[in-house]
């Protein structure tokens, strides 16, 4: 562990020589509270590994952008910094079953619109209601809510065991927060009937849209709406239970 002092010194020196050795070594210095937070969101459906280094590359990016003048200790600024990446790759990378690009987006644009109209409303919205502020149709809000509990299905705003606050990611439902783990929606769809898992699978493994769908397995695009429905109200019904 440097001292203050030449802490200090080590900062003046980079911010006014840009010295590669003050920035090593101002990075070395702090390592231990990049590895604070990369276990902080350990056991979440990503590698140690990877949070290591979305960890280190945010210290080495408050190094570079730290500001001795605004009266903040970098600690405190680099833990901002650190903690924001580990958020940011969270909601970039850890969907807990493979979800089509289109219904990931359209995920987000729900979650907007339902912060907003509760807002508005002093109430959580109705599906048509978030239809009709999307612009979509209901069955597509109802396909990309359940999409939503993909994305890390247990709440990163909620404690862990040892008490520290988890990341934040937005939900739409607070029943989403309480599984358990990142595969309880892939455990779900292996329980359903052969039907519905084939169908389910054909949606979110091969991204195929219901029309398509229809015609993999031979029913009407308005059955096979109807059944994912159904899946996605059984999956809700018991993440809520």
């Amino acid at each position: 562990m440097i001292d203050p002092e030449r802490r200090a010194r080590l900062f003046d020196e980079f911010a006014q020589t840009g010295s590669e050795a003050a920035r090593n070594a101002i990075v070395e210095d702090h390592l231990g509270l990049a590895e604070f937070f990369a276990r902080r969101y350990r056991n979440r459906g990503v590698s140690d590994d990877d949070l290591r280094q979305v960890s280190r590359l945010a210290l080495v990016q408050a190094v570079d952008r730290f500001d001795p003048g605004h009266g903040v200790e970098f600690s405190t600024f680099a833990g901002r910094t650190i903690d924001g990446s580990l958020k940011r790759h969270f909601r970039d990378t850890a969907w807990a079953v493979r979800v089509p690009r289109s219904l990931q987006e359209l995920a987000v644009a729900v979650r907007r619109a339902s912060a907003e109209l509760s807002l508005e409303l002093g109430r959580a919205p109705t599906v048509d209601e978030l239809a009709e502020a999307t612009g979509r149709d209901a069955d597509l809000v109802i396909e990309a809510l359940s999409a939503d509990q993909a994305y890390r299905a247990d709440s990163l705003d909620q404690p862990d065991d040892a008490g520290a606050p988890r990341a934040g990611a937005a939900s739409v439902d607070p029943g989403f927060e309480r599984s358990e783990t990142r595969l309880v929606l892939r455990e779900m769809m292996n329980a359903m009937p052969e039907r519905e898992r084939r169908i389910l699978e054909l949606r979110f493994d091969e991204e195929l849209s219901q029309g398509e769908i229809a015609e993999r397995v031979g029913l009407s695009q308005m059955h096979v709406s109807r059944l994912l429905r159904r899946c996605f109200e059984q999956m809700r019904a018991e993440l809520e239970a």
